[in-house]
């Protein structure tokens, strides 16, 4: 039997002291560590199938054997949620990585040229902002579905990151007028290297920190308008399971049935309520 010994204790007392200062933010990371694990491994939280029809089970109530109760078709409902993580998150994983990607060029190229450039690219970008965002999203997402005969979660995935690249390119912008200023930047441009190198050794990651903030908060905007667009039929397809599907399966019983909704629609907000809080604690940390 081990003991844990002074110098142990000493070591664990800042981390201990951290988590009772931070405990909002502690508990926010275990619960995005805790829907990250069940989009990577979701055998490991249930042994259900998410997709096996069970006419005998059929719209149980929540019990010791179906946690979440069980939808129209007898299927496990905990099951297809934690099985839903997987199209949720890498849905709005992607729309991030499009938006932060898309917005951090045409952010870093307004910053850098400046003049004719930087009006052209912020005009196109205040047009962009006055539209919804979510208003947008759906209005490439059908323009889409016209063309090809159907939708699914990467066209969504797609038209989210798009839209949200926006917010992206004006923030990159601000932190790009702040970098260029400085001497190092301007030691290279002095010393001959090329634009393309300036702005991918020097510029671009200096101009990263206050990303990090915003990462948190469009992630948790992209699981909601992901979401809203499975909802309306416009993303994830059935019979995969994914949070805003699901609430769009137990909406005819929502009056009768209400756990067909109220789970995934709590799984829903759990998660977003803890990505905007860990980004809080990221701007706290990266105030500029």
């Amino acid at each position: 039997m081990t003991t844990l010994t002074a110098p142990t204790v000493r070591s664990a007392a800042p981390a201990l002291a951290w988590v009772r200062t931070y405990w909002s933010v502690t508990l926010a990371a275990l619960v995005l560590g805790l829907a990250v694990f069940w989009a990577v491994a979701p055998g490991l939280f249930t042994s259900f199938d998410p997709v096996a029809v069970d006419q005998a089970s059929r719209l149980q109530p929540p019990s010791s054997e179906h946690w979440f109760g069980t939808d129209l078709l007898g299927r496990d409902m905990y099951a297809r949620t934690v099985y839903g993580a997987r199209a949720s998150l890498i849905g709005a994983a992607l729309a991030v990585s499009i938006a932060g990607v898309v917005g951090s060029i045409l952010g870093a190229v307004a910053g850098w040229f400046g003049g004719f450039t930087d009006n052209l690219v912020m005009r196109a970008i205040d047009v962009i902002l006055s539209i919804p965002g979510f208003l947008l999203a759906i209005s490439i997402v059908v323009i889409y579905a016209a063309k090809t005969g159907g939708a699914g979660l990467v066209p969504a995935a797609l038209a989210v990151g798009l839209t949200s690249a926006a917010t992206f390119a004006r923030l990159i912008r601000a932190e790009v007028l702040k970098v260029r200023v400085s001497q190092y930047v301007e030691a290279a441009v002095t010393s001959g290297t090329s634009t393309g190198a300036i702005l991918r050794r020097h510029v671009l990651p200096n101009s990263f920190a206050p990303v990090l903030a915003l990462l948190g908060v469009q992630l948790g905007v992209a699981i909601i308008w992901i979401a809203s667009l499975s909802f309306l039929g416009l993303g994830a397809q059935p019979p995969d399971p994914e949070w805003g599907l699901l609430v769009a399966d137990g909406r005819r019983f929502i009056a009768t049935r209400g756990w067909l909704t109220l789970y995934p629609a709590l799984t829903i907000v759990a998660v977003v309520l803890a990505a905007n809080r860990v980004s809080a604690h990221l701007q706290k940390r990266n105030p500029s």
